[in-house]
């Protein structure tokens, strides 16, 4: 009987849904995504893809020992303003915080453009409202010592009349209650009495950190996605355990792994992001089996674009995270996002004349153009269309036919507007969403002292393919790694998959150096107890527990804090006394060299605990017998295709349409550039373009641009002087530079 692990993501324009059994055979499907109810379109996707695994869905969730599942719910809560009418419960004469923020109208001094340019910010719409805040007589100090206590019959006063404005969740926060959460504890008992239903947060069960803003807004956020994502969350598990899945559902985190679905009712803010989250821990496994260790990843969907960063084999964290100018602490994985995807509509700014691609997108209602559900704003995906890069025929697996006469004509009225031909026009609109994708990578990697030169990347996501090679050859990395084929563009879902199950625990605790070894090693004892017993809990046995162990580390006197990992626990006495070492190492790669100031003294602000526990893991099988001959039936002949100019392509390469060594395409025609070349390299203009089918090639087979390579749910595009090759893992190799360095290269690393 075969035991199968199930993903499932929704995005924002369709639901992915990844099974991958036993012997490591990966299906996956897609679904349109539907807003009004999430959970049907994620049942569609699962329907599909156990249809191609050749399994009733009854019988594949029988036999599923995991379903991992990213939701978007408590993301478009926050992003549509559609979550609950939240009340907050605080220290009394602290009751504006949230409204107050950080800085000016709600902005920080990262933000210095939009600081000084007053007309393009302001402080966005309350979390809470000023009616719906309650102080409450109580007070705990800087010790934790309680030194006033709680008025419970104020509180109770209080509770009573958020009640009587039929709020929906309450959030509570107290001056330093993650030092004593007593007073806490109390009020949650309260409003249990009065309304035993009603969805309650404590800031110091889900961040119990200092910066009384940043607790407040988590809490406050918390509970403001926390009744629709708690009914989400339940409908779904119901739906699959009539479906017959008998597991208990692991939903992602933005941390880097799963957590037990009643966690994810308790806790939503976790859950936001999680979806790219996933994208980056499924490459993290993937690079991992093929011994990349420096990693770009980047996924174009329908809606946005997002990048993430793995270094040494571990991706870049972050401890801020921020949502529609609200702050909070929470542990993530760092995810950078912009509004550039399939969807991404086209507009003319009516002030400069000029040409602006998104941030706004059509999203999968109605969607692009040429859909045909009433969309009449072009977007990437219409433009990709007009080129010839997509088939109008065989668009996602071929369950939608697009309408290339309606996107040409939506493109011919900004090109006429513009004084462009149509080709031009669409060109310049991938293009300028291409230059914003590598601009957001710049940002990501040089601005965090990587070069990314020294990366590989991984481009997935539906759209992501067809537009690698261009912000690739921008950056000048030499190899874009297209996972697995027609997965790539179902990759977050895949990586919801390969994910661990993940606790985090945090405590502050700030203590200036000279450091105590002893305190430190009792902090990290007391949250590695905490996890134990959430794992136990889980029903994991002690066997498969794995901890790590970290301080976030700073200059005293400074806020910029940096993470320090630990070797063991307890911590030695020689590492203890390398900590101040290994930070300014850290500090200066960061900020640059001598930017750490020697001999200051430092502090130790939060001790964390990362708890994980391995789950059954999708596998690589690595084939021996690469062969250079392109199997006949993967070609598919050929259309016209406008092919823009790029930089950082081959010097001088022209385009070629033969493919690599010599051999005969696989629609058997002739070598030689096709219509549109003029002697020279014929761009930018059309070109004749051999079409592939993604699926029928073989590893070893390469291509020399331009050519096309489509695949059920994602096109691949090889722009002229660049080469694709399939590895002996059966993934996408895309040289932005030119052909391949090393024909037959064994698992590598970025150099």
């Amino acid at each position: 009987m075969s035991q199968y692990l199930c993903g499932l993501d929704i995005g924002g324009t369709f639901t992915d849904c990844v099974i991958v059994d036993d012997g490591g055979r990966v299906v996956s499907a897609k679904a349109p995504s539907t807003p009004g109810d999430f959970a049907k379109g994620l049942m569609q996707a699962l329907e599909a893809a156990a249809g191609k695994a050749g399994q009733p869905v009854r019988e594949l969730l029988a036999d599923t020992s995991l379903v991992s599942h990213g939701t978007t719910v408590g993301t478009n809560a926050i992003v549509q303003k559609r979550g609950a009418r939240v009340g907050l419960v605080t220290t009394r004469g602290h009751n504006d915080v949230i409204h107050i923020m950080r800085g000016s109208r709600g902005l920080d001094g990262r933000e210095v453009r939009q600081v000084v340019h007053i007309p393009e910010s302001q402080k966005p719409s309350p979390v809470v409202p000023k009616r719906l805040i309650r102080g409450v007589s109580e007070r705990v100090d800087c010790f934790g010592q309680v030194v006033v206590p709680l008025n419970e019959a104020q509180t109770e006063a209080s509770i009573r009349e958020l009640l009587a404005e039929d709020v929906q969740a309450i959030a509570i926060c107290f001056l330093w209650s993650f030092l004593e959460p007593a007073h806490e504890r109390r009020v949650k008992d309260i409003v249990r009495d009065l309304a035993p239903g009603l969805f309650v947060t404590c800031s110091h069960e889900l961040v119990p950190k200092w910066g009384e803003y940043e607790r407040t807004t988590a809490s406050c956020l918390n509970a403001y996605v926390g009744p629709v994502t708690t009914s989400y969350l339940a409908d779904i598990e119901g739906r699959l355990a009539r479906a017959g899945y008998g597991a208990p559902l692991q939903i992602t985190q933005a941390a880097g792994g799963t957590i037990p679905v009643e966690v994810a009712r308790r806790s939503p803010l976790l859950t936001l992001d999680s979806g790219p989250v996933a994208g980056v821990m499924g490459s993290r496994h993937s690079a991992g089996a093929m011994g990349y260790e420096n990693v770009i990843t980047t996924d174009m969907g329908g809606t946005s674009f997002d990048i993430g960063v793995i270094h040494g084999g571990e991706p870049a964290y972050s401890f801020r995270s921020k949502v529609h100018q609200y702050e909070y602490y929470l542990p993530k994985v760092d995810i950078q996002a912009i509004g550039s995807g399939g969807g991404s509509m086209v507009r003319i700014d009516e002030v400069t004349g000029t040409l602006r691609v998104g941030p706004e997108s059509a999203g999968a209602e109605p969607g692009p153009v040429c859909y045909g559900r009433g969309g009449d704003v072009p977007t990437v995906t219409d433009a990709d269309l007009v080129l010839g890069r997509l088939n109008p025929d065989n668009f996602a697996g071929g369950s939608m036919r697009l309408d290339l006469p309606a996107a040409r004509r939506a493109i011919e009225r900004v090109a006429d507007r513009l004084g462009m031909d149509v080709d031009a026009c669409a060109a310049g609109i991938t293009q300028i969403v291409e230059f914003q994708m590598a601009d957001l990578i710049h940002k990501a990697t040089i601005q965090k002292g990587f070069d990314p030169r020294d990366f590989v990347v991984f481009a997935f996501g539906g759209a992501g393919p067809a537009h690698a090679g261009v912000f690739a050859a921008e950056l000048g990395v030499s190899k874009v790694v297209i996972p697995q084929r027609a997965t790539a563009s179902v990759w977050c879902a895949f990586g919801a998959a390969s994910v661990d199950l993940l606790h985090i625990y945090e405590q502050v605790d700030i203590m200036a150096s000279p450091f105590d070894r002893g305190r430190v090693n009792d902090l990290l004892a007391s949250l590695r107890g905490q996890a134990e017993a959430q794992l136990l809990a889980d029903g994991l046995p002690r066997e498969r527990h794995r901890f790590r162990y970290a301080l976030d580390m700073r200059h005293k006197g400074q806020i910029n804090e940096v993470e320090v990992g630990l070797d063991e626990m307890p911590v030695g006495g020689g590492e203890f006394d390398r900590l101040p070492e290994r930070f300014t190492a850290l500090y200066e790669r960061l900020y640059g060299s001598g930017s750490s100031l020697a001999g200051a003294r430092l502090e130790i602000v939060t001790a964390r605990c990362r708890a994980s526990a391995a789950t059954p893991k999708p596998s690589f099988a690595r084939r021996e017998d690469l062969t250079p001959d392109i199997p006949r039936e993967a070609g598919l002949g050929r259309r016209s295709v406008y092919w823009p100019r790029i930089t950082g392509t081959a010097a001088g390469a022209a385009p070629a349409v033969a493919a690599a060594g010599g051999k005969a395409r696989g629609d058997g025609s002739a070598d030689g550039a096709g219509e549109g070349a003029d002697g020279g390299d014929g761009l930018p203009g059309r070109l004749d373009t051999p079409i592939y089918d993604g699926h029928r090639l073989v590893p070893g087979n390469a291509l020399e641009g331009p050519a096309i390579v489509e695949l059920d749910t994602t096109t691949a595009v090889v722009h002229p002087g660049q080469t694709l090759r399939m590895d002996a893992y059966g993934n996408f190799e895309l040289f932005p530079g030119g052909p391949n360095p090393d024909p037959n290269p064994g698992p590598a690393s970025a150099h």
